[in-house]
C-alpha cells in the first residue's frame, strides 16, 4: 500500500485528475487512513492547475466513492468474462458480491438525495452527477422509475446526454419484464449464442421516440453490435 500511495502522490502532482477518485481499482486504497489527505491534496492541486472547485465538495466526494465502487466489480466481471467466459464459475461467483455492493451503494445514494437533492453539475461536477446516474442505472429494484424525472431534468439542462435518459427509462422497463421504448437494451439468446434486441414497445414508433431525444435510428445504433433491425412502417 505504501507503493500505491507513493505513485498516487506522483500522479496527483504531475497530472491531477478526478479519474483517480472514481477508479474502481483503487477501492482498497480508499480504506487506508491516508486516503482522505491524498484526496484533499489532489483536489487542491486540481484547483491550482485548472481552477476547478466544487460547490458541495463533501457531496461530490461521497458520489466519487460510490462511482468507484460501482465500477469495481463491473471491471472484475468484465476481465473474467473476456478471459474465461461470462458463464464461467468465476464470473458466477463474482455476481453476488457485485449485487451486495450495488444494494449498499443504492441505499447510500438514496440517503444523499433525500438530504441534498439530485446532484447537479454546479454543486458536484459532471463526474459526480454521472456517478448518481450509474448507481441508479445498475439498480435492480425500481430506482430507475423513482429517479427518472430527476434524470430528465438534468438532461434538459444539458448536464447529462439524452441517451442516458433513454437507457435508464428502458432499464426500468427491462427490470419489470416490460417491452422497452428506445431500444437501448439487448439480451443474450442461449439458443443462438448471440446478443439480440430486447422486445420493443412499438417497432413502428421507436425511431420517432429516439428522434425526439436526438438519438440516431435504431438500425444504425444496433449495426455495430452485429444486430440487424428493420424498422416497421406505421
Amino acid at each position: 500500500m505504501d507503493e500505491c500511495f507513493k505513485y498516487l502522490a506522483q500522479a496527483a502532482e504531475l497530472a491531477p485528475s478526478l479519474e483517480i477518485l472514481t477508479d474502481g481499482d483503487l477501492v482498497t486504497a480508499r480504506g487506508d487512513r491516508r486516503w482522505g489527505a491524498f484526496e484533499d491534496g489532489l483536489l487542491a492541486a486540481l484547483a491550482a492547475k485548472s481552477g476547478k472547485t466544487f460547490g458541495d465538495v463533501e457531496y461530490a466526494k461521497a458520489l466519487w466513492r460510490l462511482r468507484a465502487w460501482d465500477q469495481a466489480f463491473f471491471e472484475e466481471v468484465g476481465i473474467a468474462g473476456r478471459r474465461i467466459g461470462m458463464r464461467s464459475s468465476v464470473v458466477e461467483a463474482l455476481w453476488p458480491f457485485k449485487f451486495m455492493v450495488q444494494q449498499r451503494s443504492q441505499a447510500e445514494l438514496e440517503e444523499l438525495i433525500a438530504e441534498k437533492g439530485w446532484p447537479r453539475v454546479a454543486a458536484v461536477g459532471r463526474e459526480a452527477t454521472m456517478a448518481a446516474f450509474l448507481v441508479v442505472m445498475h439498480s435492480s429494484d425500481g430506482a430507475q422509475k423513482t429517479y427518472l424525472a430527476d434524470i430528465k431534468t438534468v438532461c434538459e439542462a444539458g448536464e447529462l446526454p439524452w441517451e442516458r435518459y433513454a437507457a435508464v427509462c428502458d432499464r426500468g422497463l427491462y427490470n419489470d419484464n416490460q417491452p422497452q421504448r428506445y431500444g437501448t437494451h439487448t439480451r443474450y439468446n442461449e439458443l443462438t449464442k448471440k446478443e439480440e434486441l430486447y422486445p420493443l414497445e412499438d417497432e413502428a414508433r421507436v425511431d420517432e421516440w429516439r428522434k425526439e431525444l436526438g438519438l440516431p435510428p435504431l438500425e444504425d445504433y444496433l449495426k455495430p453490435m452485429g444486430i440487424v433491425f428493420r424498422p416497421k412502417k406505421r
